[in-house]
């Protein structure tokens, strides 16, 4: 399994002879040159996960990937015209050799104000293939068997003690960043510098270059 971070929660993950972009967000840059590509997955409707102007362009550079998205983003984006499979918790989809289950179901509260939004996290895996989780934007679902975690590292709905204790109970031995446009490259450091420290001795924490692939540990 390669991975690819494209910034924010943006990755291209290539696995079991596909390729799989997961959360093509406004926030993110270069998915839009992309060919190749198997499946376009969004995790939830915020516009940081999924930006629907440029989208137009990426499904047309790819004519045969598949978009895959949460429920409630997927109606959305039905209804503006796009063909679209909506992705429910505990669903698959298979694309060559890979496969993509859906995990949670709901975004993490940022505020009790705020409504609550569909958030369904992505698992890859693949025979022979690391399994890699892409929560979105949610410490909720914690599978079992996770070899690769991508963690959002900052959010308003988050802070270092929640991401720390999600990162221990996945448990995956390998731990890269994700979700960090809202911080500094300062603050960033940060928040790197905390999980380095208190990630369990049993996961390491990897920060790929981003738009480098990155080639994961079996």
């Amino acid at each position: 399994m390669h991975l690819t971070r494209l910034g924010h929660s943006c990755l291209l993950v290539e696995a079991a002879g596909a390729r799989i972009l997961i959360d093509p967000g406004a926030f993110s840059h270069g998915f839009e040159e992309l060919t190749g590509l198997d499946a376009v997955l969004v995790t939830h409707q915020h516009p940081d996960h999924i930006d629907v102007e440029r989208l137009p362009l990426l499904l047309e550079a790819n004519d045969g990937a598949r978009l895959v998205a949460e429920p409630e983003i997927a109606a959305q984006l039905h209804e503006s015209g796009f063909e679209v499979t909506a992705l429910h918790p505990g669903d698959s989809a298979s694309f060559a050799g890979a496969t993509v289950t859906g995990a949670g179901g709901t975004h993490a509260e940022i505020h009790a104000d705020i409504p609550l939004v569909g958030n369904v996290g992505m698992l890859v895996t693949g025979e022979g293939e690391p399994t890699l989780f892409h929560p979105g934007d949610s410490y909720d679902a914690a599978p079992e068997g996770v070899d690769v975690l991508a963690l959002p590292l900052s959010a308003p709905w988050a802070r270092v003690g929640m991401t720390v204790d999600y990162a221990r109970a996945v448990g995956a031995a390998s731990v890269i960043p994700i979700h960090d446009a809202i911080v500094s490259s300062t603050g960033r450091g940060v928040y790197v510098r905390v999980l380095k420290q208190l990630l369990p001795e049993t996961s390491r924490f990897h920060d790929p270059e981003a738009g480098a692939a990155w080639e994961c540990p079996a």
